[in-house]
This record gives structure tokens, C-alpha cells and sequence, in this order.
């Protein structure tokens, strides 16, 4: 379990070359693995569609769905607080949960980032990791019916994360939260708008309007895109 939620986590997390580079790995990694039944399957497919693209593609693709789409956002609370003072406190708590566990932040995304708190819950317990993946069950579950409404090969993603979790997401917030408005990537306007938004960051000024890093990243990261939707060297 601990080795397939490690590579779930590297599998989302923004396309290096050493992820491309380690594919094969991460799929010889899952066959010796306790995960679920049909966890193996689900992640492979993710792997094999990666392994098709070389960087450019892949980082493109990342950019075009999880930057530029806040519908698919990988920061969890985004889903739940958007840019709000809620936001903030609950980055403190999570924070501060990862510390009492001596789990080290990457300081260049903010806690919530899921790829983040996939590869805290890989280092603990099984019973402990699967109680907090299925706290998130209903932000996973509407990110991975939308990847799978756009045909995407991430959702195998997501439908592995159900199969670790095994519960099912609550209904009312489930259809909350696919009841709200979907945004387009290519909608430039928009993009530019979220440039003026106000950004919540984590810790002692947490919620008065200062820039978080991996937010500042990710806007930057998209933003650095022509009309024509090609890439101009991707910050990382």
C-alpha cells in the first residue's frame, strides 16, 4: 500500500524527466505491492499513456488540466474553501498534523497539494492513512468524474484513490460539488482574472491576503502560455 500510494503521488505531481525516466519502475513497483485489487490495473494504464508522451506533451497536458482548471485543481481545500480565511486556518491544521508526524514540507507547494499529502499518508500506518484518504473522498471523487468526462488518463488516478479509501463519498457534497461550474483552460480572460484574485497563504499571517508560493507557481506556470495554447518554457 505504502509503494502504490508513493507512486499515485509522483504519478500527479507535475512531469519531470526523472518521472518519465522512472515509469518502468514505478510499474514493477505495483506488481509487488499490497494494494487493493485493481489498483495495479487502474495505475498501469496512467503509466503506459505517460510513457506515450515525451516531456513537452506531458507538461503541456498538466499545465492544461490541473493549472489552468480550477474545477481540477490538486489543492485539495480549493475545492471546499476556494480563496477564503478557511482556507487558511485549514492549511495551519494540516500543517501542524504533518509536523506532529516529523513528515518534512516541500516548501514549494502549500499542504493541501495532493501529491503532497499522498506521499505523507505513503509513510504512515495502513488503518491511519486510509481513515485520512477517505476524509477526501468526495473531492477526489468529483475531480476524477471530471477527468473522466474529458477522457483523460488521470482519472485512473483518482479511481485508484477510491479503491484505497473504500467508502463512499458523501452524496450531498458530492453533488455540490459537481453541480458547480466547470471553467475553461482556454479562456484567457479568466486566467488573467485570477492573477487579481486575492491569495491565502499557511502560518502566522495566514488569511491577510499574502501570495503562497506553489499558488504564485502554478499561476506563472499557466500563465507563461501563448494565445495559440502553446507552451513557452513552463516554470517548474
Amino acid at each position: 500500500m505504502t509503494i502504490a500510494l508513493k507512486v499515485i503521488s509522483l504519478l500527479l505531481s507535475y512531469p519531470e524527466q526523472t518521472q518519465l525516466d522512472g515509469l518502468t519502475e514505478m510499474k514493477q513497483a505495483l506488481s509487488n505491492s499490497e494494494a487493493p485489487k485493481g489498483v495495479p490495473e487502474l495505475l498501469s494504464r496512467l503509466i503506459d499513456d505517460l510513457a506515450s508522451l515525451d516531456l513537452y506533451e506531458a507538461q503541456e497536458r498538466y499545465v492544461s488540466l490541473f493549472d489552468r482548471s480550477r474545477s481540477l485543481s490538486l489543492h485539495l481545500f480549493e475545492h471546499v474553501h476556494g480563496e477564503s480565511r478557511d482556507r487558511g486556518q485549514a492549511m495551519v491544521d494540516l500543517k501542524a498534523m504533518y509536523e506532529d508526524h516529523g513528515f518534512e514540507l516541500d516548501t514549494k507547494e502549500m499542504p493541501d497539494y495532493l501529491p503532497l499529502f499522498l506521499e505523507f499518508l505513503s509513510v504512515l500506518p495502513s488503518q491511519e492513512a486510509c481513515a485520512l484518504l477517505a476524509e477526501t473522498a468526495h473531492i477526489t471523487a468529483v475531480v476524477g468524474a471530471r477527468l473522466k468526462k474529458r477522457g483523460s488518463a488521470y482519472a485512473h488516478a483518482f479511481a485508484a484513490l477510491s479503491l484505497f479509501s473504500g467508502v463512499k463519498p458523501d452524496e450531498a457534497l458530492l453533488s455540490e460539488l459537481l453541480s458547480m461550474k466547470e471553467d475553461d483552460p482556454d479562456d484567457l480572460t479568466a486566467l488573467d482574472r485570477i492573477w487579481e484574485e486575492e491569495v491565502v497563504t499557511f502560518g502566522g499571517n495566514a488569511g491577510e491576503g499574502a501570495c503562497g508560493p506553489d499558488r504564485l507557481r502554478t499561476q506563472m506556470r499557466a500563465a507563461q502560455r501563448r494565445p495559440d495554447g502553446a507552451a513557452t518554457n513552463p516554470m517548474v
